[in-house]
């Protein structure tokens, strides 16, 4: 039964991978193009691909209903099913009101946006999605009844759909920290026996690996918050559905951190670098308001030509993740 479903992630890869050719080009024909804050001059490139990912995502996740629905005669977690699929589809119409009202002029206000994103967590809510019984720090485990669903849920969903946009803005970051946190989560949930929840998630998966090819560097397209905003509320939504709260608050301890030195300067310091006529890039600022940051001042103290590219910066973070997820499975499993 699981290889037919596989049908579906192949239909999401593909999917992602035909449209995105065709959205680069009429997004630079109707001048959908956004300056990259990294390059050195003045390189553009087409804005709000993240779309893409998400149509491919969501046809993926309408074949799986297909082939369970015809051909197995299953209607077993429908209701979760779709309850995920409207969220994500809120959520990126969040992303793309924001993106079109510009994030240079600073899109939608921080106090609306975090309301139209409880809204996207209100279907999660309503089917009572997830474990009410979790563990809480000092006290073990605790039945939290419908204060799950009213509290839990929503913060879970703000929290992590917020925070996964803070740390961006340089090539195949976005959709590469996508991949690393959503396959760990797959994994996880067939670990758990969550296999329709695993399925889901590598149909996102494989969506954002189609978007890495034209995002990585140089980028020809940029994910815009159309992508951030619903994969970071992918994130929150496996775990809740799942009921792997915990390692998914573990594996997401780089945001948390990046939180922290955004933070510090108080949300309006950039994540971006300061490009340099060689290619490489410096920091903008005297200190560290960002992993970023952190990551240019690291790669400028240990190598020996003392400077820092965008690609090396990626992989370090990337790397920092990698290293997390695994503690994380060491711990958890």
């Amino acid at each position: 039964m699981e290889k037919l479903l596989l049908i579906s992630i192949i239909i999401s890869f593909l999917t992602t991978l035909i449209i995105l050719p065709f959205w680069i080009k009429k997004a630079r024909n109707v001048g959908l193009i956004w300056k990259d804050m990294n390059k050195f001059g003045n390189t553009k490139a087409a804005g709000s691909g993240g779309l893409s990912v998400i149509i491919g995502f969501v046809l993926g996740i309408l074949t799986y209903i297909a082939i369970r629905t015809f051909y197995f005669n299953s209607v077993e977690y429908m209701v979760e099913i779709f309850a995920l699929t409207t969220s994500i589809l809120l959520l990126a119409g969040i992303g793309i009101i924001d993106d079109l009202l510009g994030w240079q002029h600073g899109g939608l206000r921080k106090r609306i946006r975090i309301i139209l994103i409880l809204f996207a967590a209100i279907p999660l809510m309503v089917i009572n999605a997830g474990e009410s019984i979790i563990y809480v720090p000092f006290f073990g485990l605790a039945n939290l009844g419908i204060l799950y669903a009213l509290l839990v849920i929503p913060v879970g969903i703000i929290g992590s759909t917020t925070t996964f946009n803070f740390l961006a803005g340089y090539n195949g970051l976005e959709a590469g920290q996508g991949i690393l946190l959503l396959s760990a989560l797959s994994i996880m949930a067939l670990k758990t026996g969550s296999v329709w929840l695993a399925l889901i998630g590598l149909c996102a998966v494989v969506s954002l690996f189609a978007f890495l090819i034209y995002n990585k560097f140089p980028a020809k397209v940029f994910p815009g918050d159309v992508l951030t905003y619903p994969m970071g509320g992918m994130i929150a939504i496996m775990a809740i559905l799942g009921n792997y709260e915990r390692f998914a608050v573990f594996i997401f301890i780089p945001y948390i951190i990046e939180t922290g030195l955004k933070l510090r300067g108080s949300l309006i310091k950039e994540s971006f670098g300061k490009p340099q006529p060689d290619g490489s890039i410096k920091n903008k600022y005297d200190k560290i308001y960002g992993l970023e940051h952190l990551a240019i001042r690291i790669l400028e103290k240990t190598k020996k030509n003392k400077k820092a590219h965008e690609v090396e910066v990626v992989l370090l973070i990337h790397g920092f993740q990698v290293l997390i997820i695994l503690l994380g499975f060491l711990i958890f499993f």
